[in-house]
């Protein structure tokens, strides 16, 4: 009897390191556990620390831009990082980045897509999200830890938009761990 607790104990654990091996990643770091130590491994990458108005923020570079990261929780469990650019951009330039991230997830063997999303040059922005209601936005998702592209691909999606502030516009990029979203069961 204690031999088969033993074996079904070893079968759960291995599901679940497994389970916790293959979720969304953010330079290298799973987007899972907790909050705090989420924060902890963010500054062990170099980001910096600081509250403001009782938020946790983290600040420094990423992908060359200087960029503020949040941190989205169930439960205190880590289902979001979203990173978002500091510098804002006139609408030549947020097309520019907006693009250069599309070939950039294009280009890298980790991720897939399902169409693309480039802008092109002669439309108007500034027109197409105030009349318009448009939305920028480019969705990517992570292969598993073997290159693959598997059925559970939805639950590793990484995505980005372009928002507008002040006729100024930045982009915030998200990293997602849908294993982690809420899903009504605190209703």
């Amino acid at each position: 009897m204690k031999r088969l607790f033993f074996i079904a104990m070893f079968i759960l654990s291995s599901i679940s390191i497994y389970a916790q091996e293959d979720v969304t990643k953010f330079l290298g770091i799973p987007v899972d556990g907790f909050k705090q130590d989420m924060i902890k491994k963010l500054k062990n990458k170099g980001y910096k620390h600081e509250i403001f108005e009782g938020t946790d923020i983290l600040k420094g570079e990423f992908n060359g831009e200087d960029v503020s990261i949040y941190l989205g929780t169930n439960n205190n469990k880590v289902y979001r990082i979203m990173i978002s650019d500091k510098n804002t951009r006139d609408e030549a330039q947020i097309k520019i980045r907006f693009n250069t991230l599309c070939q950039q997830f294009k280009n890298n063997p980790k991720y897939a897509r399902t169409k693309d999303y480039e802008i092109p040059e002669d439309e108007d922005i500034s027109y197409e999200m105030s009349v318009n209601e448009k939305e920028y936005q480019a969705i990517f998702f992570q292969r598993n830890k073997n290159g693959e592209l598997t059925e559970d691909m939805f639950n590793r999606v990484v995505w980005f938009t372009i928002y507008q502030f002040n006729s100024k516009y930045y982009i915030s990029i998200y990293y997602d761990n849908e294993y982690n979203r809420a899903n009504g069961e605190d209703l």
